[in-house]
């Protein structure tokens, strides 16, 4: 994929990604990880490369899961799904940093 923006779709923000930023690693250090939702023929290095691109950050790893489909009620009574979509978990070197809003 050429356009970085095409690979990261959107950073995830709950409360649960919002605690790896400040977990600690096993050197006591915040573990500075971020989770963001990619395209689903994304691949790590890829990914990599679209974080570095995009925030001007140097990365140490990349992680990915696919996120499994839920089922959803409709307004009629009805039900479907929600697709299962991909997720990455990056975590950046120590100084570097991303601002989320």
């Amino acid at each position: 994929m050429d356009d970085p923006r095409k690979v990261i779709l959107r950073p995830v923000v709950t409360e649960k990604s919002t605690e790896l930023i400040e977990r600690l690693n096993k050197k006591g250090e915040p573990q500075n990880s971020y989770a963001f939702k990619v395209s689903r023929q994304a691949t790590k290095p890829e990914i990599r490369q679209a974080v570095e691109a995009i925030f001007n950050v140097k990365v140490t790893s990349v992680n990915t899961l696919w996120r499994p489909s839920k089922p959803r009620r409709t307004t009629r009574g009805g039900s479907t799904h929600v697709p299962r979509w991909k997720s990455a978990i990056v975590t950046l070197t120590q100084g570097h940093k991303i601002e989320l809003r």
